[in-house]
């Protein structure tokens, strides 16, 4: 190839009008003398960056909490991991199913495995492990004094809770790794027994 093959683009000429205002710039201003503020180069893709990371931390922060249980919650969680293995009982079940409002039932529901009182931030609780055979092993809190626990319920820690009423509407706190078992649980805790056959 020829290099005149190159040159059959067509050149543009400059109009009047931009010929005259390239001689009043070069008048104007020296090339020395162009602002500093115009050689600095800002860095908007960084700027937006930092606010998405903004955005995103305060953001997720925000959903953390918003999720988390209340402190008691918490401490029980806690209390049940740290006492998951421990196996016996330390009170009277008569004791333990009133305070789970269950006076007129005869046995504890499930297969109970751990019975004791303890200590749920700052406040007496009655801890019973029990083990239902469709659902699992759920850890059952009944506090001696009123607390402030509003149904709900959640996951934290790697564990499911629930906040349910009792029979007689003392909040209960269920803790289990499978969801299932809370469902079976509540189900035996707040259904009122049956009288005699049938």
């Amino acid at each position: 190839m020829s290099p005149d093959t190159y040159s059959d683009t067509p050149t543009l000429l400059d109009s009047e009008f931009d010929l005259r205002a390239r001689a009043e710039l070069a008048i104007a201003f020296e090339a020395s003398d162009a602002p500093a503020h115009l050689y600095l180069k800002q860095q908007p893709l960084l700027a937006r960056r930092f606010l998405a990371a903004l955005l995103l931390v305060g953001g997720a922060s925000g959903g953390v909490l918003a999720v988390r249980p209340p402190a008691m919650v918490r401490d029980a969680i806690d209390h049940e991991y740290h006492e998951r293995t421990l196996r016996g009982s330390f009170m009277e079940q008569r004791q333990l199913l009133m305070h789970l409002g269950m006076r007129e039932a005869k046995v504890l529901p499930g297969f109970p495995q751990l019975m004791r009182p303890c200590d749920i931030e700052g406040h007496l609780a009655y801890h019973l492990t029990t083990f239902f055979e469709k659902g699992g092993m759920v850890t059952v809190y009944a506090f001696d004094q009123p607390v402030d626990l509003r149904e709900a319920s959640g996951w934290w820690s790697n564990v499911h809770w629930k906040v349910i009423r009792s029979r007689e509407g003392k909040p209960l706190l269920l803790v289990a790794q499978k969801k299932k078992a809370l469902a079976v649980a509540q189900t035996a805790l707040q259904v009122t027994p049956v009288d005699g056959p049938g």
